[in-house]
C-alpha cells in the first residue's frame, strides 16, 4: 500500500499560478498517478494522470493547455503545475495511485484509482 500527502494549495487570485506537489511512500514504475477535484456539491473529477517512469501524460480537456503534471521519479514525486487559474478551478485536490501493468497512457477515471492522499484546497477568486 502507498501513502500519498498533498501540499501546495492555497489561494489565488483569477490568472494566478499555485503547484501542487504529491509525496509517495515508494515508487514504482509504471504505476499510474492522477490528480484529482472536488468542488462542493459536484461529483469528484479527474484532471491530470501520468505513467511513472515513462511520463505518459493525460488531461482532462478543461484544463489542457493550463495545467501540467510532471514527475521527479528521484523524490517520489508528482507535481500539477497551474496557470491561469478560474475560479471554477477552485476545489479540493487529492492525489490518487494505482499500479496499472501494460504501459501507456493513464485513465483519469476516479473509480479506477486506488490509493488516494488526503487533499489540498485551491481557491480562485475572481
Amino acid at each position: 500500500q502507498v501513502q500519498l500527502v498533498e501540499s501546495g494549495g492555497g489561494s489565488v487570485q483569477t490568472g494566478g499560478s499555485l503547484k501542487l506537489s504529491c509525496a509517495a511512500s515508494e515508487y514504482r514504475y509504471g504505476r499510474c498517478m492522477g490528480w484529482f477535484r472536488q468542488a462542493p456539491g459536484k461529483e469528484r473529477e479527474g484532471v491530470a494522470a501520468i505513467r511513472t517512469g515513462t511520463g505518459y501524460t493525460s488531461y482532462a480537456d478543461s484544463v489542457k493547455g493550463r495545467f501540467a503534471i510532471s514527475q521527479d521519479n528521484g523524490k517520489n514525486a508528482v507535481y500539477l503545475q497551474m496557470n491561469s487559474l478560474k475560479p471554477e478551478d477552485t476545489a479540493m485536490y487529492y492525489c490518487a495511485a494505482v499500479p496499472l501493468p501494460g504501459g501507456g497512457f493513464c485513465s483519469t477515471d476516479p473509480p479506477q484509482y486506488k490509493y488516494w492522499g488526503q487533499g489540498t484546497q485551491v481557491t480562485v477568486s475572481s
